[in-house]
C-alpha cells in the first residue's frame, strides 16, 4: 500500500511519524513524509523518503510566531492583557497559523497520488483533510495529548454536554483563523462549501485517531473514547547519537547525575540557564548533563560537574540519571517515566503545562513554568523531586508504561487495516 505522511512541528512531532513511518516501510509499504524543511534530512537520515512540508517550524519557533506572549502562546489571564490591541493579535496568528497554506495544499495533493492513506498531525490538519475528501481517502491521525472533547482533561469535571460544546467553541474560534486559507484550498479542488468546522468534519468520517501516550496518564480517557481514539503509548526512533560513548562515558566516571534539555524550545539566554543549573546541582552535590538541543550553549568554563552536549539517545541515557527535568514534551516525557526516573517539568508553552500537571499528580516529580523559575524554585523542586520517595514511584510507574516497540507496532496495524478497510467500503 501506499501511504503518506503529513506531519508538521518540531523534531518532537516528526520523530513519532517517522518511526511508524520506518515499521509499514519494513513491511512492504510505500511510504512517505512531508515535513518541515528543517526535519527534511532528519527525517531521510532516518531512512524514509521526505519532502519538504511548509514554513521551518524552527524559525516559527524562534520568531515572531513565539514570542511571548502572542495570541498563539498566551498562557493566561496576565499574558492576554500584555497582548495589547487584540485585532493586531488576532491578525498576526491568522498570518502565522496560514502561512504557506496554499503550498503545503498543492504539495500535499501531489504527493497522494495513488495513495491507500494519509497520515496527518494535528497541525494543518484541515489541509490533509480536504485532500482526503477530494481523494476519496481515509484519514488517519496521530495525536501527542488529547485534542478532542473529553472530560477527563479540563481542570473541572464537567457534564458531558457543557464539555462538547467548550470543545466545539474553541474549534470554531481556531476555525475562524485558518478559514479564508481553507475555503480557497476546498474551492481550488473543486469542493463544495461547508459550514462545518473541519474537527467536526473529521470526527464524522469515521477517522482513526490515534493517541501517541499512555493510558496511565489519563485514566478513564480509553473508555470514554473508544476504538476510534486508541491510546498506544509514545512512537519513538530510540536514535544513536554521535556523542553516546562519550556520555556514556561520563556517566560511568561519576555519580548518576541529573539531565537537562528543552529539546526545541528556545531559550532567552542559555548562557544564564547554563550557571543556573551549575551552580545549583553544585550546591546539592550532583552532576548535571545539559543536552543543548536547539540553544546555544557555551562549552567552554563549565564547571567540572557540568557536561554539555549536542543531543542524547533519551533511551540510553534516561536510565543512567537520577532525575530528568526538561519542557514537558510528550516524547521527552514519556521517556523519562518508561526510564523509571522522577521528572521536573519547566515547561514553556503549548501542552506542556498539562504534561506538567501529569507528572505531579502521579507523585513522580514537580512542575512548573520555565519563566518562573528562579535559584530558590529549583533548588526546592530538585530536592523534591530527587526523594526516594518520588525515586520509587518512578520505578512503579515505569511498569505500567509501553515499550517504543510496543506502541510501534500497534501503530502499525492500526493503520494497515484503516487503508484495508478503504477497499472494503
Amino acid at each position: 500500500m501506499k501511504i503518506a505522511v503529513t506531519i508538521h512541528g518540531t523534531r518532537g512531532d516528526v520523530e513519532p511519524c517517522a518511526a511508524v513511518g520506518l515499521e509499514l516501510q519494513r513491511r512492504g509499504h510505500d511510504v512517505h513524509l512531508a515535513v518541515p524543511p528543517n526535519l527534511v534530512t532528519f527525517t531521510r537520515s532516518a531512512g524514509l523518503p521526505a519532502t519538504a512540508y511548509g514554513p521551518d517550524s524552527q524559525q516559527q519557533l524562534q520568531g515572531d510566531v513565539f514570542e511571548r506572549p502572542d495570541a498563539l502562546t498566551a498562557a493566561g489571564p496576565a499574558d492576554w492583557v500584555r497582548l495589547g490591541n487584540p485585532l493586531n493579535a488576532l491578525r498576526k496568528a491568522r498570518a502565522a497559523a496560514t502561512r504557506g497554506w496554499d503550498e503545503m495544499a498543492d504539495t500535499l495533493l501531489a504527493m497522494t497520488e495513488g495513495a491507500d492513506l494519509i497520515v496527518s498531525g494535528t497541525a494543518y490538519q484541515e489541509i490533509a483533510a480536504n485532500v482526503a475528501e477530494f481523494r476519496g481517502l481515509p484519514l488517519a491521525e496521530v495525536h501527542y495529548f488529547p485534542v478532542r472533547a473529553n472530560t477527563q482533561v479540563l481542570p473541572v469535571r464537567l457534564p458531558a454536554p457543557i464539555t462538547r460544546a467548550a470543545y466545539a467553541a474553541g474549534e470554531w474560534m481556531h476555525w475562524q483563523l485558518l478559514r479564508p486559507a481553507e475555503t480557497k484550498q476546498r474551492r481550488t479542488l473543486g469542493l463544495s462549501a461547508t459550514r462545518t468546522r473541519p474537527v467536526g468534519r473529521i470526527v464524522a468520517a469515521g477517522s482513526l485517531e490515534m493517541q501517541a501516550y499512555d493510558p496511565v496518564f489519563f485514566p478513564g480517557l480509553a473508555g470514554e473514547w473508544g476504538e476510534r481514539r486508541p491510546l498506544i503509548g509514545s512512537l519513538t526512533l530510540q536514535m544513536p547519537t554521535e556523542v553516546d560513548d562519550e556520555v556514556s562515558s561520563w556517566i560511568a566516571a561519576g555519580t548518576p547525575p541529573v539531565y537537562f534539555g528543552f529539546g526545541s524550545m528556545p531559550l532567552d539566554s542559555p548562557a544564564d540557564a547554563v550557571r543556573l543549573i551549575s551552580d545549583v546541582c553544585g550546591e546539592l552535590g550532583e552532576r548535571a548533563l545539559i543536552c543543548a538541543g536547539f540553544s546555544d550553549f557555551d562549552t567552554n568554563g563549565t564547571a567540572p560537574h557540568v557536561k554539555i552536549v549536542p543531543s542524547v539517545n533519551h533511551a540510553a541515557v534516561f536510565p543512567a540519571c537520577r532525575a530528568v527535568v526538561h519542557h514537558g514534551g510528550a516524547g521527552t516525557t514519556a521517556a523519562g517515566i518508561r526510564a523509571g526516573v522522577p521528572t521536573l517539568v519547566l515547561w514553556v508553552a503549548a501542552e506542556q503545562p498539562l504534561w506538567g500537571k501529569q507528572v505531579a499528580r502521579l507523585g513522580i516529580g514537580a512542575t512548573r513554568r520555565f519563566a518562573a523559575t528562579t535559584r530558590g524554585s529549583l533548588l526546592t523542586d530538585l530536592r523534591a523531586v530527587l526523594s526516594p520517595e518520588m525515586a520509587h514511584l518512578a520505578r512503579l510507574l515505569a511498569t505500567r508504561m509501553s515499550t517504543p516497540s510496543e506502541s510501534v507496532a500497534t501503530a502499525a496495524d492500526l493503520l494497515e487495516k484503516a487503508a484495508r478497510n478503504r477497499h472494503a467500503r
